[in-house]
């Protein structure tokens, strides 16, 4: 994967050039990917930051959702945040979460996935992106009948909202584009 333009405001950190602060959320990403990857380790020029991601992504995969779910949520929201680092990475942990080579494609490539339950979620992602979290009573409907919850339909909320600020912070420290 190749590493995206450098930013000046936002140097790529290692592990021992951090602010301390950022270390212990840094280590515990480099356990997860093999890697530091390039976004956190220009999130550490904010220790605030790297806390906050680490924080919600570890509420986010608290989740009743199953690790594959959450993926094809992270995945909706990267592809309409525009990251495409975002979307490359994650596709690699849709399919270690178990997700078919085929639903990967689909959500990478932006189209309806063939499963019709990871279709439901990521269309009710969709419907709660654009209408900003005021979703018609039919995609609700729709999402409950592919047998998710109400509590789940909140938790897409918590994926958003996680995936959101990773997306953003990607853009601004320029780590969102693959080149």
């Amino acid at each position: 994967m190749s590493q995206t333009a450098a930013s000046p405001h936002f140097p790529a950190h290692t592990l021992h050039t951090a602010p301390a602060a950022a270390r212990p959320a840094l280590e515990r990403a480099s356990r997860k990917f093999g890697i530091l990857p390039l976004p956190l380790a220009r999130f550490a020029t904010s220790p605030l930051l790297v806390r906050a991601f680490d924080e919600l992504l570890a509420v986010f995969e608290g989740a009743t959702l199953s690790p594959v779910e959450r993926e094809v949520v992270v995945m909706v929201v990267a592809g309409e945040n525009g990251c495409d680092l975002c979307r490359t990475m994650h596709r690699g942990l849709l399919l270690r979460a178990g997700a078919s080579p085929e639903v990967a494609a689909a959500l990478f490539e932006r189209r309806p996935a063939p499963d019709a339950r990871l279709q439901a979620l990521a269309a009710f992602t969709e419907a709660t992106l654009r209408e900003r979290g005021q979703v018609p009573d039919a995609d609700l409907d729709a999402f409950l009948r592919a047998g998710f919850t109400a509590e789940q339909a909140l938790e897409v909320i918590v994926g958003i909202g996680t995936t959101t600020l990773s997306t953003f912070a990607n853009r601004m420290t320029r780590s969102h584009a693959l080149r």
